[in-house]
């Protein structure tokens, strides 16, 4: 029997709140899926009883959530979950006050979100030990990025592990909670067909792409400290990527799966100064038109005094040196003011050794194809016999759907709806472990300090385009493409 829970959300009236915690928290409750959900407290720096708050939870949930997702009934017994308490991070007088009001339900369970800066996630889970709110029971969620790097990684893991051991830590990546990213594990491990070539004797290549056509939207200051490399292949690109090329687990635990994910970053090449040119390729977004919108440049919206020397496009070629992937490239891209706004992993199927077939050059190459966002579908892209009564055979392109309507009910949940179901219930398959986060940081820091001490150009792009043309040349120097 699920045990009863108080989550309680740090930085509980920010951006993410209002976006996305509260309204994926909102739906579970509407589904009935967080009957053991109690209470959720939020914290924040202002003055609020936690009326007020209810009333401007309800606002912000009418302009996110769709018309057809709203009942004032559902809402009515929703808001009497909701509590606030003003919580500056360093005031150990407001731990106190939060401490009172755990007390007040003894809930067995208590789920602590870290929703702020990551700098502050040491100092909170410190304060939270010091006022005695947490018990061997108690959970703790942490958002990314964490860490700049892999020595501040390691800070915040070790500050976080003295308080909550790593059985009760949730490291969040909220790809992981895709609804198509956990079919890959039935798409691999439960089709007799398609698990025996899913290695280097039949795949040719691997694509994962995550494009964006928004650009930095207010985050100029944050987003030039950091860059497409650390933003986004850092967590999301490397945690697909370990999925897809991971060995079958002994089992569906959570520790089982993570020990393979866990094999795969080990086995990544190391990209340094000696191969950072020729795997790499970094980019900046200039102006240019996006969805027929006329855009600035990143340097026009960055608030930054060093953001010449930020990417916000990065591809790069990886390899895993393992016997199932040895040989096959991973082509890994993510950028901003992209010409779209899609995500999606490609796996190329090899060619036949010569064509029987009349006017066709061997270059439609089967492909399965699992699109992320900004619908979630999978796709097997074969060929098949064009019609008509003509005496020779010609070919055409065929794409078999292998899920459901992406628009259904049942394919309409959110990543985090996903993800704080599974925070509530102690379920960690789909979070990051320490090692895991660490492990790819080291890997993105080995290419970093390349890209300084080779003085890695960063190539400008107009915004609206699919990155610059060496993205491209990245993939034609092996003599393949960029599936668009």
């Amino acid at each position: 029997m699920n045990q009863m829970v108080d989550l309680v959300i740090f930085g509980g009236t920010g951006d993410l709140s209002t976006r996305k915690l509260l309204p994926a928290l909102y739906q579970l409750h509407r589904h009935g899926l967080a009957a053991q959900l109690q209470r959720i407290i939020a914290t924040g720096r202002s003055e609020m009883s936690s009326d007020a708050f209810r009333e401007a939870a309800k606002t912000s949930l009418r302009q996110v959530l769709d018309p057809s997702q709203w009942d004032e009934s559902i809402w009515q017994g929703f808001q009497d979950c909701l509590y606030y308490v003003k919580l500056e991070a360093s005031n150990e007088t407001d731990y106190q006050q939060l401490k009172a009001l755990l007390d007040q339900a003894q809930a067995p369970v208590r789920l602590f979100y870290l929703a702020t800066l990551p700098s502050l996630y040491g100092s909170i889970c410190q304060h939270l030990q010091r006022a005695a709110a947490v018990s061997k029971s108690s959970r703790v969620v942490l958002e990314k990025p964490l860490g700049h790097d892999l020595a501040s990684c390691r800070s915040i893991n070790e500050q976080v592990a003295a308080v909550f051991n790593e059985d009760s830590t949730f490291r969040i990546d909220h790809y992981l909670g895709k609804e198509t990213v956990q079919n890959l594990f039935a798409v691999r491990f439960g089709n007799p067909l398609l698990h025996p070539v899913w290695k280097n004797s039949f795949i040719d290549n691997v694509q994962i792409t995550v494009a964006e056509d928004i650009g930095v939207e207010g985050r100029g200051s944050y987003y030039a400290q950091t860059g497409a490399l650390r933003d986004m292949v850092q967590n999301h690109l490397l945690q697909v990527l370990s999925i897809v090329a991971m060995e079958p687990p002994a089992s569906l635990n959570p520790a089982d799966i993570r020990d393979e994910k866990m094999k795969v970053l080990r086995c990544l090449e190391t990209i340094d100064a000696s191969n950072v040119k020729a795997r790499t390729v970094r980019g900046r977004y200039d102006a240019g038109a996006v969805g027929g919108q006329a855009v600035k440049g990143f340097l026009e919206e960055a608030e930054y005094k060093d953001a010449k020397a930020t990417e916000t496009f990065v591809a790069l070629k990886a390899t895993i040196n393992n016997w199932r992937w040895a040989g096959v490239p991973f082509y890994l891209r993510t950028g901003k003011r992209l010409s779209r706004r899609y995500s999606e992993i490609v796996l190329e199927f090899k060619k036949q050794p010569f064509s029987l077939f009349a006017n066709d050059p061997n270059e439609l190459t089967n492909k399965l194809v699992i699109r992320l966002q900004p619908d979630e579908t999978i796709s097997l892209h074969t060929l098949n016999k064009k019609p008509g009564l003509t005496r020779s055979l010609r070919l055409q392109p065929v794409e078999l759907h292998l899920t459901d309507d992406p628009n259904s009910e049942s394919q309409s949940y959110d990543a985090y709806e996903r993800l704080l179901l599974d925070a509530i219930n102690g379920d960690q398959t789909l979070f990051m472990r320490r090692d895991e986060v660490e492990t790819a940081w080291r890997w993105i820091d080995s290419i970093i300090a390349a890209w300084e001490e080779t003085a890695m150009p960063i190539t400008p792009y107009n915004s609206g385009t699919m990155g610059p043309s060496a993205a491209t040349a990245l993939t034609a120097r092996d003599n393949r493409s960029w599936y668009e």
